[in-house]
Formats: structure tokens, C-alpha cells, sequence
């Protein structure tokens, strides 16, 4: 009976083999074709419930018709909503709480109507105590001098922009004074969406033409405000 004598491997064989064995586990645990490209991801949208379609839907009914507002692109934190009162004001009052972007109309038995905001931008911020010394329907917005010569596009309108949808004040306005003095920050409405939630104001605290709307129908001329 034969023997087969086997030859030394040599240490470059060794290598080889073992390069090639690395190769296979490398192979199968990748999986074949191409590699798909990353596709950046897009803004996010919620799920927005009927009631809430139904609070943001058109409104044909108002001197210039409002359209919907898409909200789906919207925190559902900043959608209206009643809540219990977490100001510690009495009833009567409109509260904006800066920090978290929510103003609040405070209602009888520790309840209140919390709306998303959007406020002024840094250099343009106000806070204080006031009130509300009166409120229109689709106002005029008179720009002050300073923001004409800060902004010369505007000299168009230094005696005023006539209302309408895209009037700087919106829908609705209540105007915040202290004592008998014009504070010139407004409490107003926006058709922009993608401001609330966001300091990009020159000052004035913006909600949604249907929450201005129903911000409007609710405080009455005198109610004080507290903005900070």
C-alpha cells in the first residue's frame, strides 16, 4: 500500500488561503447588487384627525374667503385645543407663554384654549403686562416709520395696506396697549404655517387665520394680556 507524502505549504500559500476563506465570509454576509442610494427624508406629517380637519377647514363664509390650513406639517402640540389652565390667571385672560410658543385664553373653571404661536424673532421680542384696547376684522396694517426705514419695500404702505389675505395683520388683530399707550405688538393672524412654533416675527404674536379667528370671537376689548 502506497503513501502519500504531502509537501510543506509555503507561508505565501498559507496566506493565499486564508485571504481567500476571509473573501467568502466577507461575501455572504453582504447581499448582492448594488448598494441603493441614501435619500434624504422628508418633512414629517401627521396623521390629522376630523375634528381637527374640521377646526383648520376653509372659510368661505369671511369678507375674503379663507382657504384650509394643511396643519399635517404642524407639531400636533400647537393644534387648538382646550386644556386645564396651567397659567395660574383668573378667567378672562390672554397669556402667551413664551418659552413653549402657546398662548392662552383663560376660561372659567381652571379650563383654557391653548393656540400655537409664532413670535418675534431676537432684537424684536416684547413681554410685559397690557391689554387688549381693541380688536378688528380684517384690519389695516400701518407699518411704524422705523420698520419703513429699516425695510424701504415697505414705503408702499406707510399710510396703510388695505386688508385682505395677504394684509401683514391677516384675519383678525387685537391690539396691545399699556395704560393709554400703544405698545405697537399686535396679536394677529398668519397664513403661514411653517411660522408657528418659531421666533420670525418683527414682534407681533401670529396664529393661524382660524385660530385668530376664533382667538377674536372669544376676548372682549379691555382683557388684559400677559406676554412672557
Amino acid at each position: 500500500m502506497s503513501s502519500i507524502i504531502h509537501a510543506p505549504l509555503s507561508r505565501r500559500a498559507v496566506l493565499a488561503g486564508l485571504a481567500s476563506v476571509s473573501a467568502l465570509a466577507l461575501a455572504a454576509c453582504t447581499t448582492t447588487g448594488p448598494t441603493p442610494p441614501v435619500v434624504p427624508a422628508g418633512p414629517v406629517r401627521h396623521a390629522v384627525p376630523p375634528d381637527v380637519l374640521a377646526m383648520y377647514a376653509a372659510r368661505p363664509e369671511e369678507d375674503y374667503p379663507v382657504p384650509a390650513t394643511d396643519v399635517s406639517m404642524i407639531d400636533p402640540i400647537y393644534w387648538r385645543q382646550e386644556v386645564d389652565n396651567p397659567t395660574g390667571q383668573p378667567a378672562g385672560r390672554v397669556v402667551v407663554d413664551t418659552g413653549n410658543y402657546f398662548l392662552y385664553w383663560t376660561m372659567p373653571n381652571g379650563r383654557a384654549m391653548r393656540y400655537g404661536v409664532g413670535l418675534g424673532r431676537a432684537g424684536f421680542e416684547w413681554s410685559g403686562e397690557g391689554h387688549i384696547a381693541y380688536k378688528r376684522k380684517w384690519p389695516v396694517w400701518t407699518p411704524p416709520k422705523e420698520m419703513v426705514d429699516r425695510q424701504p419695500e415697505l414705503e408702499i404702505y406707510r399710510n396703510g395696506q388695505p386688508p385682505g389675505l395677504l394684509n401683514a395683520l391677516g384675519a383678525r388683530a387685537l391690539y396691545i396697549h399699556q395704560g393709554n399707550r400703544d405698545t405697537l405688538y399686535r396679536v394677529h393672524g398668519t397664513m403661514d404655517p411653517a411660522t408657528i412654533g418659531k421666533a420670525v416675527s418683527s414682534g407681533c404674536v401670529r396664529l393661524l387665520f382660524q385660530d385668530v379667528i376664533d382667538l377674536h370671537d372669544r376676548v372682549t376689548s379691555g382683557s388684559p394680556i400677559v406676554v412672557a
